[in-house]
């Protein structure tokens, strides 16, 4: 059992989380203060884990039995539990099940705006991953999909949507269109030999890239927009500025020439960047009673 567990938590790839999750805490923490001047309470955090670990695992058992096919014949993705055997297709179904039945109980002990949302959510969940098989904007739905984090966390406890909340919603599903740009990029020529979309193989790796830079340019400009919204004060802007930071250092280790270090900007630096910026938001809002 405990083995099987660690096949199941690798192949939804766990440790991912930490991109989506410090942004769903930020938009529940920030959506509170800001409309109810208060912070969140226990229970509804709680609640909000548990939604977050359904929808993800949901999202990611449907990629890896949708794409089960395609992961065999990559060879970056032919070790993954599905097509190595580890896990059957059957069992990743049971497993999507429950995850969604785990996102729906959750999600009924939030907020009542939260419950109506639901099926977008789910819509967005389930049909990301068949859109690389007709269109290269398949990076902007999975941006519109991972943005439902902290859009969610802000609706879960104000059970409204408010135009930081907005803000707060394009300039992360940005910020994650942009990193997946960069890390499609390892799969360029597998994409082309299966007629596969992505915009490193529509537009090739260099537009690729420079296509990345100007989303992650937007999620910038939406963090500073995000100060002036919401009353934050320079503890904010000091968690923005490493931010950024950490956005240019990004592409400046991946280049047409040399991808090598995509894992490096793809899973370190971003998880590391919503750390920061969750953080530094904590001690703006909390620790000096903003």
């Amino acid at each position: 059992m405990l083995k099987k567990t660690k096949i199941f938590l690798e192949m939804i790839k766990v440790e991912h989380t930490l991109f989506a999750l410090p942004f769903a805490f930020m938009g529940a923490i920030l959506g509170s203060i800001v409309i109810h001047n208060q912070m969140p309470g226990w229970a509804a955090i709680g609640w909000i884990i548990l939604a977050m670990i359904g929808a993800r695992s949901a999202a990611m058992g449907l990629n890896r039995v949708i794409d089960k096919v395609f992961d065999a014949r990559n060879p970056r993705t032919s070790a993954r539990a599905i097509p190595a055997g580890l896990i059957s297709s059957k069992e990743a179904i049971v497993f999507i099940v429950l995850s969604f039945v785990l996102l729906i109980w959750a999600t009924s002990n939030l907020s009542s705006l939260s419950m109506k949302l639901l099926p977008v959510a789910v819509f967005f969940l389930v049909i990301y991953s068949y859109t690389k098989r007709y269109t290269w904007a398949c990076h902007l739905i999975l941006g519109l999909t991972i943005g439902l984090a902290p859009l969610g966390g802000w609706v879960a406890i104000t059970n409204e949507i408010s135009l930081p909340a907005l803000i707060f919603y394009v300039s992360i599903s940005f910020w994650t269109a942009g990193f997946d740009i960069i890390y499609a990029c390892q799969d360029t020529e597998f994409d082309k030999q299966e007629g596969l979309y992505s915009i490193p193989q529509r537009f090739g790796v260099t537009k690729a890239l420079q296509i990345a830079r100007r989303l992650h340019i937007i999620t910038a400009v939406g963090f500073i927009a995000l100060f002036y919204l919401s009353e934050l004060s320079w503890i904010y802007l000091i968690g923005i500025f490493i931010a950024n930071l950490l956005l240019f250092y990004q592409h400046s280790i991946v280049t047409p020439t040399n991808l090598t270090r995509v894992n490096t900007a793809f899973f370190t630096l971003n998880s590391t960047l919503s750390s920061v910026v969750f953080v530094f938001t904590l001690v703006d809002l909390v620790v000096l009673g903003k």
